[in-house]
């Protein structure tokens, strides 16, 4: 049964009915337009309601209350400058209540990284992670649109990042399904700032599309970029707490209707252009 959530100009989606859902997805033109990704602001959509800025009001005075948390090692997400991103909301039924493939990206300064690196005997290097038998691929990149560098071992991915710097989230859909995107920073949405959950609404991205999630969204016009920096300094850190800061997750949903499962991707993988190798024959 398809719940009610909302979504941004990005698109994000959110619920008009029982089995229609509204969302607004972040879509950004293609892989190769990364490096330009915070030069000119796209309309995204959502999937969802729109209450975001609502929230963020909330978030900004819960912020104001807080007392700072105390100082930890390495890094936490902080609220950045305005960014200029518009949302939309356009209709999406999700084909089932669970994600369809869900990521997992921790991060942390270079230094830890590269201690952890050294002990698995590795060193970091650009990455990007597969999702849903490589159907989507999910990445953090510079301001300048770099995959940052990380590594990959024991079942979990660490991205290394810098005290100050801006990053932005980007995702890549290789197959010609849309999906919805709900996305985490340090254990909040990134639309409404409220400890996340995978039930809310999250961005649209279109076939073979790329979304670029710039920051946590202030209005349908704007989000507070992600900008790495002390856990004390987090946006999580001065609202909810620190106790999830150092990850960020991406919950995938397919459409109804349209769903990229294993057994499908093997299919078309495996698809043969010439099936019938044999030689002519003669006339009857």
């Amino acid at each position: 049964m398809s719940l009610p959530q909302r979504v941004h100009r990005h698109s994000i989606s959110s619920v008009s009915s029982v089995s229609s859902i509204v969302a607004r997805v972040a879509l950004l033109a293609t892989a190769a337009g990364l490096a330009a990704c915070g030069a000119h602001a796209a309309e995204q959509r959502i999937a969802g309601s729109p209450s975001a800025a609502q929230a963020s009001e909330s978030g900004r005075a819960a912020i104001a209350d807080r007392a700072p948390a105390p100082d930890r090692p390495g890094l936490g997400t902080s609220w950045g400058e305005s960014v200029t991103a518009p949302v939309s909301f356009a209709p999406f039924e999700r084909a089932s209540g669970s994600p369809w493939a869900e990521v997992a990206l921790h991060y942390n300064d270079a230094e830890g990284v590269l201690a952890h690196a050294r002990y698995l005997g590795t060193r970091p290097a650009p990455l990007e992670v597969r999702a849903g038998d490589g159907a989507l691929s999910v990445a953090l990149v510079d301001d300048a649109g770099r995959l940052l560098p990380g590594i990959a071992a024991g079942g979990r991915t660490l991205i290394a990042g810098e005290d100050g710097e801006r990053y932005r989230i980007v995702v890549h859909n290789a197959t010609g399904a849309r999906f919805e995107i709900v996305a985490s920073v340090d254990g909040l949405d990134v639309i409404d700032g409220r400890p996340a959950d995978p039930g809310r609404r999250g961005y649209l991205i279109d076939p073979y599309g790329t979304l670029a999630i710039d920051g946590f969204r202030t209005s349908d016009d704007a989000v507070a970029a992600f900008r790495f920096g002390r856990v004390a300094d987090s946006y999580a850190a001065q609202t909810t707490g620190d106790r999830n800061v150092g990850v960020i997750g991406v919950a995938i949903f397919s459409e109804r209707g349209a769903a990229w499962t294993p057994a499908e991707l093997r299919r078309r993988d495996t698809a043969d252009p010439f099936p019938e190798r044999g030689y002519a024959m003669p006339p009857r």
